[in-house]
C-alpha cells in the first residue's frame, strides 16, 4: 500500500445504544453520531468529500445531509446485514484510496422495534414457506449452530453463561451501553430458555443507536488528529459451499469448517501484515454467546475447543491476552444493525487511544481487531493499528 493510498481514523461518534424517546428517528440518530465523530476529529462536514451510511429498516441514510448541510456531497447508501458497518467503512475508505476525497464519513443508525428480527423471505430467495415453517427466525439458527459447535468441541454449556457474564461486566462499565447490570452465570443460566442451550440472556435484542467514523488519508491525518489510528484492512467476505450460515435453507452432510468469518479475517490479517497473536484487543460478533465462542477460533484468535481454557485462565479480561468485547459486545448493548459494525470501530480506536475509561486495556494495545457477522451468510473484519 502506497503512502497516498492508507486511510487512517482521526475521529469517532456515537448515540448510545438502548431505547430513546418514539420522536428520536433513526436518521436523527444517524445525524448526531456524524456530528459527534466530526467534533472528534475537528473536522466540519463541509470538509467531507464523500460520506457512506449504512440502515436496515430506518431510513435512507444519504437523507441525512437535510440536517447535516446541503454540501452536495457524494452519499452512498448500503446495506450487508449486521456487516453494515464493515461495509460502509469499506467503501468509505476506497474512496480515500482512490482519490476522491481526503476526508470521508461513515456512518451507520437503526431503530428497531421490540421483539424478534421481521425478516422477509422473498429478500432472501426464499418462498413463503421459509417463513411459515418457523425457518426466518434467527435464534433457532443460533441455538442450533451454538449446540452442533459445543458437542463437536467438547465444551460445555457452562461456558455460554461465563462468556455473557463476561459482557454484562463490561456493560456496566460502558456508559454508552443499554444493558448496564452486572448478571452472574447462575442469573443467566437459570433464565427462560428461548433456543436450547441459548437462555434469554444469552442472546442480544434488537435496539436503537448510531455510529459514526470519519476517515482521512494517512498522510493528513497527523496534521487532523494527536493519534491517528491506522486502518491497516477492511475486508468483506460471502459464504462458500459447505458453510453452516444463517437463513441458509440446507447444509451439506458433509459440511466442514468453511466460513465467511474465517475467509474476512484471514484476508485482514494478510492485508496489514499482521497475525493473529499481534492482536491486543478485540470486538467480535456476539449476537448470542455462542457466536463469540466460535469467532473466536473463526477469527483465528484461538484453536478451536481452546475457547474454556482461555475464559478460565482469564485471558478474555482485560488484563489477558486477548481482551474481547470490551463495550459489552451485543449482549450488552444490544443490536441496531446499521450501527453495530461501527460500534466495534469505536471502542477500539478508544481502546488503541487510550480513552476508554474504566475498561480501559492496560499497556496501550497497538493493534487491534473488529468482527462482524450476519445474514445470509457474510462477514467483514478491519484491523486497526496506532
Amino acid at each position: 500500500m502506497t503512502a497516498q493510498e492508507a486511510v487512517a481514523i482521526i475521529g469517532v461518534g456515537m448515540v448510545p445504544f438502548g431505547r430513546h424517546a418514539p420522536s428520536y428517528s433513526g436518521l436523527a440518530m444517524g445525524a448526531d453520531a456524524a456530528r459527534r465523530a466530526l467534533s472528534d476529529a475537528g473536522v466540519a462536514w463541509s470538509d467531507v468529500g464523500y460520506a457512506v451510511g449504512g440502515s436496515k429498516e430506518s431510513g435512507k441514510p444519504d437523507s441525512m445531509v437535510s440536517s447535516l448541510g446541503l454540501t452536495g456531497v457524494p452519499f452512498v447508501s448500503v446495506r450487508n446485514g449486521c456487516a453494515t458497518g464493515g461495509a460502509a467503512l469499506a467503501t468509505a475508505a476506497n474512496a480515500i484510496r482512490a482519490g476522491e476525497t481526503d476526508i470521508a464519513l461513515a456512518v451507520g443508525f437503526d431503530k428497531h422495534p421490540r421483539g424478534a428480527f421481521a425478516s422477509k423471505p422473498e429478500e432472501y430467495g426464499f418462498g413463503d414457506w421459509y417463513a411459515q415453517t418457523g425457518l426466518m427466525v434467527t435464534p433457532q439458527y443460533f441455538g442450533m449452530k451454538a449446540r452442533r459447535y459445543l458437542d463437536v468441541h467438547a465444551l460445555k454449556d457452562d461456558l455460554l453463561a461465563q462468556l455473557a457474564a463476561k459482557s454484562f461486566a463490561y456493560g456496566a462499565a460502558n456508559p454508552d451501553a443499554w444493558r448496564r447490570k452486572v448478571l452472574s452465570e447462575q442469573e443467566i443460566l437459570s433464565s427462560r430458555v428461548i433456543d436450547a442451550p441459548l437462555t434469554q440472556y444469552m442472546l442480544c435484542s434488537p435496539s436503537e443507536g448510531a455510529a459514526a467514523v470519519v476517515l482521512a488519508r494517512a498522510d493528513r491525518a497527523a496534521d487532523l488528529c494527536g493519534r491517528p489510528v491506522m486502518l491497516a484492512a477492511v475486508t468483506k467476505r460471502t459464504r462458500q459451499l459447505g458453510s453452516f450460515e444463517v437463513f441458509s435453507p440446507w447444509l451439506s452432510p458433509c459440511a466442514g469448517q468453511a466460513s465467511p468469518s474465517i475467509d474476512a479475517a484471514a484476508a485482514a490479517f494478510a492485508r496489514a501484515g499482521v497475525t493473529p497473536s499481534d492482536v491486543g484487543v478485540a470486538q467480535l460478533q456476539d449476537t448470542d454467546a455462542g457466536a463469540e465462542i466460535i469467532h473466536l477460533a473463526e477469527t483465528g484468535l484461538c484453536e478451536h475447543g481452546e475457547q474454556q481454557s482461555l475464559l478460565d485462565r482469564g485471558e478474555l479480561g482485560l488484563n489477558g491476552r486477548i481482551p474481547v468485547n470490551t463495550d459489552g459486545g451485543c449482549l450488552a448493548n444490544g443490536e441496531p444493525v446499521g450501527a453495530s459494525g461501527l460500534r466495534q470501530v469505536h471502542e477500539v480506536v478508544l481502546q488503541l487511544q487510550g480513552r476508554a475509561g474504566d475498561r480501559q486495556v492496560p499497556g496501550g494495545p497497538r493493534v487491534g481487531l473488529t468482527h462482524v457477522y450476519g445474514t445470509p451468510g457474510t462477514s467483514a473484519c478491519t484491523v486497526l493499528t496506532v
